[in-house]
């Protein structure tokens, strides 16, 4: 949105949005959700309800998250823009790298680092990232150009402060948040309205779910 609205286009076309959901949402997803439990949690699941991990809870973690990749992206963009010799298409790739670092960086970082299968599935995706931008052929394809060292820094560093972002994130949002957005204040009446909007996406997208569901059923 912010490279849309400064310089009038998508920092992103589709096809690298397309690369973006086969890189992450594929193999590193599907690994992060077979990994076998720990022992225990179970037991501390059930336990708990689903309330701890559901409703709010998962509301809140999303918009962190999203907040956390989002963040990666654009330092990544803005950096790139910076460079004196770069160009937008250099900045488009720059900004990708750094959306699916980030968003591989989460995947470990959510529970995967002591699973071998998601942090492989997860190197194996940024292989295939590094591939893919770097071979001529296929980047042309994806809109991409093949990146430098001083790039593939900007991307680097970018990911990595967004993926310490979203750790310890919630736990300062937690503990500072009260002090930084007193109740009452503009700042808080913003964020209620922010949340209502997204309360009321969230009731959109489900209903809509129930409906392809549903016609899929009939």
């Amino acid at each position: 949105m912010l490279g849309a609205t400064t310089t009038g286009t998508s920092p992103l076309n589709a096809r690298q949005l397309l690369l973006v959901n086969l890189l992450t949402d594929l193999v590193p997803s599907l690994a992060l959700a077979v990994r076998a439990p720990e022992p225990g949690s179970a037991a501390a699941l059930l336990a708990e309800g689903p309330e701890a991990s559901l409703g709010e809870a998962l509301n809140r973690e999303i918009g962190l998250r999203a907040m956390a990749t989002a963040g990666g992206a654009t330092l990544a963009w803005i950096q790139a823009q910076a460079t004196p010799y770069g160009s937008p298409a250099r900045a488009r790739t720059v900004a990708l790298t750094a959306l699916v670092g980030t968003q591989l960086g989460q995947t470990v970082v959510a529970g995967g680092a002591r699973s071998p299968l998601v942090v492989g599935a997860s190197v194996v995706s940024a292989g295939a990232l590094f591939a893919v931008v770097q071979t001529p052929g296929i980047s042309h394809f994806f809109g991409c150009v093949p990146l430098g060292p001083v790039a593939w820094a900007q991307a680097a560093g970018s990911a990595t402060v967004a993926t310490a972002a979203s750790v310890v994130g919630p736990e300062l949002v937690r503990r500072y948040g009260p002090v930084v957005v007193p109740e009452g204040s503009p700042q808080a009446d913003w964020l209620a309205r922010l949340e209502e909007v997204r309360d009321a996406a969230t009731r959109r997208y489900t209903e809509l779910q129930d409906r392809a569901a549903a016609m899929l059923n009939t």
